[in-house]
């Protein structure tokens, strides 16, 4: 009865060992189309990338001040060779006019050197732009080869219907009305708009120093009618103890600093040197945030003198009232000095004000004047500066653009906060702004860099 049992079980066995496995089906995909070189694409868009890095706003606006150092230059060295002329009588004063002519040619030299040296680089530049352009054009039209579908070619001609959609609407649309201009009692008419950067330069220490302020003297002394000034917070982009200056606007672009360096203190930081960049001259002398105190302080450059203007009690200083925007606040902003047609201002915030901006005019002999007190909060603002008795402050909107969108007349108490009013920057933060009535230039300090703008009045 076992046998019986075990007989059919090892025929099953066996029969299973002995059938064969199915067969394996394989399918070969052959695809007719070449493979899509991906690391060609890559490649494009690298050297695309590289291209758009060698061609920046900044090369054009450096040719553009060396042209103009050049164009102002010229001709006050004509006028300095025709005082030459008449005072050639072989004395002192010709020997000292002889000097001045000299210095004039060296400045020139140095700008020519420095325009030859910018030209040859902006051809080098193009030559190279455009071998590249043409390599990247030949690869992009193989690389269209393999789009055997269309899809590139589809792609243009959706977006080429597009842009001609949108230009038949805004056609038929009214255009927009600039925004009214801001009010104010001014000798050259309403505050329009401003120019593009006309000057932007690194002066004589590329790169050195973050912070700083620069400008002109709207009422200078005589002779240095042509003076700027500047001054760099040497000590930690806090603090400061002298003021630069240069014979012109082409020597500042150069770096050639006559008469050079006019020193406060030969200690940095001391009693009543400078903190923050929030720096102006007017009537040849310094106005400035006096170190550790709630006070400004006027810096006579006749007789080296610094006298104090102590601001209300309740003024934040110490970098406890900054400029700011969201990402980042500029310190050891809490005081601006400000200059127009009138004079000096100061622009702060108090506790009592609740961080909302405070404006004051600065009188001579040194006291504070009228006072006026605003809607806008300080730390919800980047700059101010004053023009014909108006202040205005900016914000920032991204790193190429700051907006001045407020304003404040001080002849009509009228607030505005929607000026609309861009500012093109070189830079991503405008740390110093000074108006110079003399020519009608907005001279701003961003990163190390100088640039001025023209305000243009209807």
């Amino acid at each position: 009865m076992k046998l019986h049992v075990i007989v059919p079980l090892c025929a099953l066995f066996s029969l299973t060992q002995q059938t064969p496995s199915r067969d394996k089906c394989v399918c070969e995909l052959t695809h007719s189309e070449k493979a899509f070189p991906h690391d060609r694409l890559s490649t494009v868009e690298d050297d695309a990338s590289k291209c758009n890095s060698n061609i920046t706003p900044q090369k054009t606006v450096e040719l553009e001040n060396l042209l103009l150092g050049l164009e102002k230059r010229l001709p006050q060295l004509q006028k300095d060779v025709s005082e030459l002329k008449r005072e050639d009588d072989g004395q002192l004063s010709s020997v000292l006019s002889l000097l001045v002519v000299e210095n004039e040619l060296l400045e020139i030299k140095q700008l020519i050197n420095r325009l030859n040296i910018t030209i040859l680089g902006h051809q080098r530049l193009t030559t190279n732009t455009t071998k590249e352009l043409d390599d990247l054009r030949a690869e992009m039209q193989e690389l269209e080869t393999y789009d055997t579908m269309q899809v590139v070619k589809r792609q243009n001609d959706n977006q080429r219907l597009k842009r001609d959609l949108d230009q038949c609407r805004n056609e038929h649309q009214p255009t927009t009305q600039p925004p009214e201009p801001p009010h104010g009692h001014c000798p050259h008419g309403q505050f329009r708009n401003i120019s593009g950067p006309r000057v932007y330069t690194a002066g004589e220490y590329p790169g050195s120093y973050k912070y700083g302020a620069w400008g002109r003297d709207p009422k200078p002394a005589a002779g240095k009618e042509n003076w700027h000034w500047m001054v760099l917070l040497t000590s930690g982009n806090k603090y400061s103890n002298y003021v630069r200056f240069y014979s012109s606007l082409s020597a500042l672009i150069v770096g050639v600093s006559t008469p050079g360096n006019v020193q406060i203190h030969s200690s940095n930081p001391t009693t009543n040197t400078i903190q923050g960049p929030n720096v102006v001259l007017y009537g040849d002398a310094l106005y400035y945030n006096c170190y550790y105190q709630d006070a400004v302080c006027r810096f006579n450059l006749t007789t080296k003198a610094v006298t104090t203007l102590q601001l209300p009690k309740g003024t934040r200083f110490n970098s406890k009232g900054n400029f700011c925007h969201l990402d980042e606040c500029y310190a050891f902003t809490d005081l601006d000095l400000a200059t127009d047609e009138s004079g000096v201002w100061v622009i702060y915030t108090t506790t009592q004000d609740f961080g909302n901006i405070v404006l004051s005019k600065v009188e001579e002999p040194l006291a504070l004047g009228q006072t006026w007190r605003t809607s806008v909060y300080k730390q919800a603002v980047t700059n101010t500066f004053m023009a014909c008795g108006v202040l205005y402050a900016t914000r920032y909107v991204n790193k190429d653009t700051e907006e001045i969108f407020y304003s404040f007349d001080t002849k009509t108490g009228v607030e505005r906060f929607n000026l609309g009013i861009f500012i093109n920057k070189m830079s991503s933060n405008i740390y110093a702004l000074n108006y110079s009535p003399v020519d009608q230039m907005l001279h701003a300090y961003c990163d190390s860099y100088m640039v001025s703008y023209k305000i243009l009045f209807s």
